[in-house]
Parts: C-alpha cells; sequence; structure tokens
C-alpha cells in the first residue's frame, strides 16, 4: 500500500504565499509523475503543477509565473510554492503520485486526502 500525506494548507491573504508538501510512503519502488490538482465547489477537479522523475513541468495557465512544483526524489517528496496567491487560488488541493510497487509493475495513481486553501483578506 502506499500513503500520501499533505501539509502545509492553510489561510492565507492575497499576494501571499504559501507552500504545500506531499510525502509518498509504503511500498514504493519508483514513482514517475507526481502533481497537485485542486478542487473548487461547483468546478472539476483540475491539474495545477506535474513534475516527471525527470523534473519536466507542466502548469495550469492561471498559475504560471506564480507557483513552482518541484520534488525531493529521495523522500519521494512533491512540493508546491504558491506565491502572490489571489482569491481564485482557493480550494482544496490534492497531491497526486504514478507509484510502481516493484519492478516492472503497473504503474497506480495514488492520491492524498487534500489540504484546504484558503486565500482571503
Amino acid at each position: 500500500q502506499v500513503q500520501l500525506v499533505e501539509s502545509g494548507g492553510g489561510l492565507v491573504q492575497p499576494g501571499g504565499s504559501l507552500r504545500l508538501s506531499c510525502a509518498a510512503s509504503g511500498r514504493i519502488y519508483s514513482i514517475s509523475v507526481m502533481g497537485w490538482y485542486r478542487q473548487t465547489p461547483g468546478k472539476q477537479r483540475e491539474l495545477v503543477a506535474m513534475i516527471t522523475d525527470i523534473s519536466r513541468t507542466n502548469y495550469l495557465d492561471s498559475v504560471k509565473g506564480r507557483f513552482t512544483v518541484s520534488r525531493d526524489n529521495a523522500k519521494n517528496t512533491v512540493y508546491l510554492q504558491m506565491n502572490r496567491v489571489t482569491p481564485e487560488d482557493t480550494g482544496v488541493y490534492y497531491c497526486n503520485a504514478d507509484v510502481a510497487q516493484y519492478l516492472g509493475s503497473e504503474t497506480y495513481r495514488y492520491w492524498g486526502q487534500g489540504t484546504q486553501v484558503t486565500v482571503s483578506s
């Protein structure tokens, strides 16, 4: 089994910064893609940022230049540095990891439990 535990959410003022972390643990052979999605009421879950095992990244257009995704492969951890946040960044942020548990096994996507980010003055 694989568990993803997120931390770092909370209340932040517009223009402020926040850093989210997500650590994967359990039976892990390799992790190809790690990323962050967010969910807001009435909207589908959307990809915010993702990073591959060779550090290729992809971002939602509205966060480009403000958010930075990174990972520490030795710690199986992905981070999301959020700068110059706006109220539109409010939502529940979920991390994901595409994990192979054994050499040659299939990759499955695992999810964290979600962490609330609220941008408000």
